[in-house]
């Protein structure tokens, strides 16, 4: 049986319905911590002028790889184990016009999200597109009390995780050469997140 994940079942419509406007004059997509792969599979099935490449820390490789081999679209890449903090990302591609993580910032480190957006710096084309899914803070206020209880029990589960403050990863976004283009309210308390890299910037290490 697959791995399977309700809450990428019910929110893939919606993003998809976004990312199907962001990532329109796209052509590769990198997709940063794919889980279950149920988002890359519906993503690359509906938004096939995309080559889709899914990627996962080494040791949750093999849940991803077994939806993929089972369902992958012909523009769906096999999935790349991808640990963000590695000082190289080993990537098929030197760069991506596109790149997509849900639900990740919350579940990483705050040293990963760090590492996170210093790689994205180094592996998006200029006036290439990130896309941030998952829910923040703003002015260290929560959107929804059900936020302030699921950061609550985050944090509790393991010290490291919580829902990100959106001023503090904006700040990481603009050290790699981005610049907010949207912030779009999503279902059940969650924000898309849409970054454009600004041509000729230099991402910091």
């Amino acid at each position: 049986m697959l791995a399977f994940s309700q809450a990428a079942e019910n929110n893939k419509q919606p993003i998809m319905q976004e990312l199907g406007n962001w990532f329109a004059a796209c052509h590769t997509v990198l997709e940063i911590g794919s889980g279950t792969g149920q988002h890359a599979v519906f993503f690359a099935q509906n938004l096939p002028h995309l080559i889709w490449q899914p990627t996962e820390l080494p040791g949750a490789l093999a849940p991803l790889a077994a939806r993929i081999s089972a369902q992958a679209p012909a523009n769906l890449r096999a999935p790349l184990a991808l640990d963000a903090c590695a000082a190289d990302w080993a990537l098929p591609m030197p760069c991506y016009d596109g790149i997509f993580s849900a639900n990740c910032l919350h579940i990483m480190a705050w040293p990963e999200v760090i590492c996170l957006f210093a790689g994205i710096g180094n592996v998006l084309s200029d006036d290439g597109i990130v896309c941030i899914y998952g829910p923040f803070r703003y002015d260290g206020t929560y959107t929804s009390d059900s936020n302030a209880r699921f950061d609550d029990w985050l944090r509790q589960r393991d010290g490291e995780s919580g829902i990100r403050d959106f001023e503090a990863v904006d700040a990481l976004a603009q050290q790699a050469g981005l610049s907010l283009s949207a912030d779009v309210a999503m279902p059940a308390n969650n924000q898309l997140l849409v970054w454009r890299k600004t041509a000729q910037a230099v991402a910091h290490p």
